[in-house]
């Protein structure tokens, strides 16, 4: 592979990495199947989180759970639906504090929709800028890559 067809490629696979998000996994995890009730260890395994997250997430405010006859925590659609959201920003790098104030406008109502509106927006300025930042660090990485199939070079 020449180098020119190595950058190309890198460029690519940048921009359109393999194993890309699976958009039939998030309509399952934020269906809106209310007859579905999960416990806490179903819904920590269903979303990839730790029990111990959802415990914080609600004794910060970011989530209210119901409880069943005996205590225990019932995650209906809804506070699944919230939690798919609060994980995808928190790995997105938004910070809890900002998630804080996105859910107490959130619990405020519909006249807060121009404010939340606001704070996505500059979210997604934020990931749009590391993401491009981050496809560059890829492309490099699979350029080199490509580089040292051809051969040990500098």
């Amino acid at each position: 592979m020449e180098k020119e067809d190595a950058l190309t490629e890198a460029l690519r696979l940048a921009v359109d990495p393999p194993g890309t998000v699976s958009v039939e996994a998030l309509r399952e995890l934020a269906r809106d199947d209310d007859a579905n009730e999960w416990d806490i260890a179903t819904t920590a395994e269903h979303l990839g989180l730790n029990p111990h997250t959802l415990r914080y997430y609600e004794r910060i405010g970011l989530l209210e759970v119901a409880r069943d006859s005996a205590g225990h925590r019932v995650y209906d659609a809804a506070s699944v639906r919230r939690l798919v959201f609060l994980t995808r920003m928190r790995v997105s790098g938004m910070p809890i504090s900002d998630l804080r104030r996105y859910i107490e406008l959130v619990d405020s109502g519909a006249d807060t929709v121009p404010e939340r509106r606001e704070m996505l927006l500059e979210h997604r300025d934020t990931l749009r800028a590391q993401i491009a930042q981050l496809q560059l660090s890829l492309a490099a990485t699979e350029y080199k890559i490509a580089t040292y199939q051809e051969g040990p070079l500098p």
